[in-house]
């Protein structure tokens, strides 16, 4: 099997649990450090499919490698190779897609709930009884949203950004973070004051962050598992 490649934009915010996911089903993967000043791949042969993680910029600054994983991104999907979108990724193939990306009205900080939709794909990606239970606790952390680019399907919502994941095909796009271990949240707890916000109903600080990890980590991992299982079933063999 041709591995996956994971495209990083920066050094905080690698695969994760992602990768041992991966590893754990015996599926190769290449990591792509765009933050270290990696091309993005330039064609589609190498890989089954394509992992866009997380980063603090937006993907309305002018970056210069923005063009061609936009590019990349439309490829892909065109020639069903899937597409896996974390935060800062999610938006990436939506404004590939054509949709568009613009500050939410509020920041998303720490643990915060989203609500599975009651529909068929919501069902085959989250599985009955996720969909059932409604409410799964996931970890955020950011200020930008996403429209749902044309043909795509939403399977998460939530109340302070409604568009958490969505479907096309065999592509899952996300704003919420489902690939995180403790040990990068520890990490990024270090950089909240840089986010300049008050804690709210939307915003945790680090202690009330800190305090959660142990508990809703598991909870996480079920859904990363879930999600996981579904896009990876989709890869080429």
């Amino acid at each position: 099997m041709k591995p996956v490649a994971i495209l990083r934009f920066s050094p905080e915010d690698g695969p994760g649990y992602f990768a041992s996911f991966l590893d754990r089903h015996s599926i190769p993967w290449r990591l792509i450090k765009i933050d270290a000043g990696d091309m993005p791949p330039e064609g589609l042969d190498d890989f089954s499919g394509f992992a866009f993680m997380g980063g603090p910029m937006s993907v309305n600054d002018d970056l210069p490698w923005l063009p061609s994983v936009l590019a990349l991104i439309r490829d892909a999907m065109a020639h069903d190779k899937p597409c896996l979108g974390h935060c800062l990724g999610g938006q990436l193939m939506s404004k590939a897609l054509g949709g568009a990306v613009t500050q939410n009205p509020v920041k998303e900080i720490g643990w915060n709930p989203v609500i599975a939709e009651d529909n068929a794909l919501a069902r085959e990606w989250l599985g009955d009884e996720l969909v059932a239970a409604s409410q799964v606790t996931v970890f955020q952390w950011h200020g930008e949203t996403f429209t749902l680019p044309q043909g795509a399907t939403r399977i998460l919502t939530g109340d302070a950004c409604s568009n958490q994941a969505y479907v096309i095909g065999n592509s899952l796009g996300m704003q919420c973070h489902t690939e995180m271990t403790a040990e990068m949240i520890e990490e990024w707890c270090g950089d909240w004051t840089a986010e300049n916000v008050a804690a709210s109903a939307s915003v945790q600080r680090p202690e009330e962050i800190r305090q959660a990890v142990d508990r809703n980590v598991t909870a996480l991992r079920l859904l990363s598992d879930r999600l996981f299982a579904r896009w990876v079933s989709g890869l080429p063999r």
